[in-house]
């Protein structure tokens, strides 16, 4: 529900001066004018008042109106929104990337890890209500944003993932790993775990199977990713002369992923082109749902700067009245 506060309350205490202010001007206006003696007033009971009579105390009326949201303003109003808890529907996903330096390779447009990031990307924006993660591995692992329904600051974290900040290698074992100790001790009804790969497994303390045993036991599907063109594929080399490229030969470890989907209740996807990935997201994106309690805040909104504004304005007012439409002779 909306309601109002003060930061500083005790500038209210100032409207009380208000009172004699009022006071003294309706004394001010009738001490204005001097009586005069006269035998008989009757005659002029009739005499019409001009628009300038009637409207005369206005001005001082208006500097009142300017002192009460002067002091307004400086109480510092501002509306909040309580505590607004709902729930909604989303499971808990991470999103495991395979960062090693074949992932350059570029039979996907621009590469493979930036064809990757960009449908990952999409996929999470369209996910709205999933707490989403990301971890990232080579050689070794590593929690690149932890699950979060905030998913600015993921696509963020995204964006910036690169390869060659890690220990060259692939580490299958040990990224899944990392995963499922993200999720493991979530309460949501479905936990999933994208793994996308584009190599087998030559490194880390892990083995991948085992890896995928704890995430069966954890209820934790993994859904795996084989990415790469069957064969050879451009890979970019800087030399002395600029960026030259030699073909590489791609080596997916299709049965150890095949066999990680299927101990897990998931499935195992190739893809060859950037269309395929996509529509690989788009098949993930079909996954059973769960509850989650989720609690909104909403900032403050600070509006003395308004009541500040309002008081320009009526002081303005004031002094066009005064000294211009209604000005005295006297």
């Amino acid at each position: 529900m909306n309601s109002i506060s003060f930061s500083y309350p005790a500038f209210l205490w100032a409207l009380i001066a208000v009172v004699p202010l009022m006071v003294f001007i309706l004394r001010k206006d009738k001490q204005r004018f001097a009586p005069v003696k006269y035998s008989d007033t009757q005659q002029f009971a009739s005499t019409p008042k001009t628009w300038r009579v009637r409207l005369r105390n206005i001005p001082d009326y208006l500097r009142i109106i300017a002192v009460v949201l002067l002091m307004i303003a400086a109480a510092r109003p501002h509306f909040s929104l309580s505590k607004d808890d709902k729930s909604i529907e989303g499971i808990d996903i991470i999103m495991a990337l395979d960062v090693s330096p074949s992932m350059l390779a570029e039979d996907f447009k621009p590469n493979r890890l930036e064809s990757a990031k960009k449908v990952a990307a999409d996929f999470i924006r369209n996910r709205k209500n999933d707490e989403i993660g990301l971890v990232v591995f080579s050689g070794e692992a590593f929690t690149q944003c932890p699950p979060t329904i905030d998913h600015n600051v993921l696509l963020e974290l995204l964006k910036q993932t690169k390869s060659g900040d890690l220990q060259d290698g692939t580490a299958i074992g040990d990224g899944l790993t990392t995963a499922i100790n993200r999720i493991k001790d979530s309460k949501a009804k479905s936990k999933a775990i994208i793994l996308i790969t584009d190599g087998d497994n030559n490194a880390g303390q892990i083995d991948p199977l085992q890896a995928a045993g704890f995430a069966k036991q954890f209820g934790i599907r993994v859904y795996t990713i084989g990415i790469g063109n069957i064969g050879m594929a451009p890979f970019p080399v800087q030399t002395p002369l600029g960026k030259q490229y030699q073909q590489i030969e791609v080596k997916i470890d299709e049965p150890l992923l095949k066999s990680i989907a299927q101990t897990t209740g998931a499935e195992y996807f190739r893809s060859t082109k950037n269309s395929s990935l996509e529509q690989i997201f788009k098949d993930i994106d079909s996954m059973e749902k769960s509850i989650i309690n989720l609690s909104v805040y909403n900032q403050k909104k600070d509006v003395g700067f308004k009541f500040a504004f309002a008081a320009m304005l009526v002081l303005l007012a004031e002094i066009l009245l005064k000294y211009c439409l209604l000005k005295r002779n006297y």
